[in-house]
């Protein structure tokens, strides 16, 4: 059985800078809704709301420099994260519930699992 994959969206990685902060800048730029920071556990997130087709996007508090770095959403993250190496990527690490991985290419970017399944038909299938 296959497992199923899609664009999630992108995280702005804002290094020891205030993820509310961050977000009243980055709303106002893209055009975008803020809705207020919140922490889970150490870390602090603020969501961008209404970004187009329906993408995820979100500053997150971070200790590393300041990037952006997409997200790849699937049913079976560790099916993913597989595939993905096949492709040349390599893991990086596990954290809390989701893979960093890092690209060919040295870009950064993490394997999460959907948020919900069944909102957007755009996934692909992979065997």
């Amino acid at each position: 059985m296959g497992h199923r994959s899609r664009l999630a969206g992108f995280i702005i990685d804002c290094q020891d800078y205030d993820a509310d902060e961050g977000a009243r800048f980055w709303s106002a730029a893209l055009g975008l809704g803020a809705e207020p920071a919140y922490r889970e556990g150490e870390a602090e997130y603020a969501e961008l709301s209404d970004a187009p087709g329906g993408l995820h996007v979100e500053v997150q508090r971070v200790s590393h420099a300041s990037r952006v770095h997409l997200d790849i959403e699937s049913d079976d993250i560790d099916a993913e994260a597989d595939r993905l190496e096949k492709l040349g990527a390599k893991r990086i690490g596990f954290v809390k519930r989701w893979w960093v991985m890092e690209a060919p290419t040295g870009h950064r970017f993490c394997v999460v699992r959907m948020r919900e399944p069944d909102s957007r038909a755009d996934t692909k299938t992979w065997d």
